[in-house]
């Protein structure tokens, strides 16, 4: 999740970002955002906080207690916004997406 300094909503993407940073995926004990599976956060609507995010398959097992983690974390975070979460599944997920302290994280380098 790359954050711009002259991004309107940077402060809210860095404390989001943070947020993110403690959903751990269950089985991987990595977070999501070094997994590579937080694809963008949309603050446009001043009423709610969007991310946009995959899962490493359709079939995930651990899905649900992913994205019910995401929101979770959003809804504390900005107590004061409604939080969607949205899963898509183009650009499908691969290794290449994972930061290099996931992989790290991971004993892949």
């Amino acid at each position: 999740m790359e954050i711009k300094l002259n991004d309107p909503f940077a402060a809210e993407l860095v404390k989001a970002q943070t947020a993110l940073m403690q959903v751990i995926d269950p089985e991987l004990y990595v977070n999501v955002v070094d997994l590579g599976l937080v694809y963008g956060v949309d603050f446009t609507d001043a009423t709610k906080v969007k991310v946009t995010m995959t899962l490493s398959t359709p079939g995930c097992p651990m899905g649900e207690a992913i994205t019910g983690g995401v929101k979770n974390a959003l809804t504390a975070a900005f107590s004061d916004r409604e939080t969607e979460v949205e899963v898509v599944w183009e650009p499908r997920w691969n290794y290449h997406m994972i930061t290099d302290e996931g992989k790290a994280q991971l004993g892949l380098e």
